[in-house]
């Protein structure tokens, strides 16, 4: 049951108690409880909107390689990267690289702006950017483990 709520959820994160337990069978009651207990237990850990990054002004996105120097603390490398607002998601990555970051920003002159600041971040000896031309899908939720079994 845990695996169903969480599949509803993924696909509306503001459906009521009411809504998840007509889809999945169970009290609205039993669909807080559960949910309660998902929450506590660090499974569910937030809900947030989805927004168009276009319509808010960001209209440029740009995944960026970080390759760091042969001294860099990789835990202070992520610390400096997240001060930066322009950074949606940081992910430690296998190979030369040791992080790929998402960046927002409005225009492919501030994209430029936001690599010279990225590269002065201590420990970073090399970044390779590549300018995303459009978006086919992102953040989608997969279900695909979630629905699969039981509870």
């Amino acid at each position: 049951m845990d695996r169903k709520i969480i599949a509803a959820l993924r696909e509306n994160g503001r459906a009521t108690y009411a809504e998840l337990g007509r889809t999945i069978g169970l009290s609205a009651s039993s669909v807080h409880e559960r949910v309660g207990k998902l929450e506590a237990a660090g499974i569910i850990t937030g809900y947030h909107a989805v927004v168009n990054p276009g319509s808010v002004g960001l209209g440029v996105t740009a995944l960026v390689g970080i390759q760091p120097t042969d001294t860099a603390e990789n835990d202070e490398l992520a610390d400096a990267l997240a001060d930066l607002p322009e950074v949606e998601s940081c992910y430690a990555v296998a190979g030369d690289e040791a992080f790929v970051v998402k960046v927002r920003v409005s225009t492919v002159d501030e994209l430029e702006r936001s690599l010279g600041r990225l590269r002065r971040i201590p420990g970073v000896a090399r970044t390779r950017t590549t300018v995303v031309l459009s978006t086919r899908f992102e953040g989608r939720p997969n279900n695909s483990e979630i629905g699969a079994g039981g509870a």
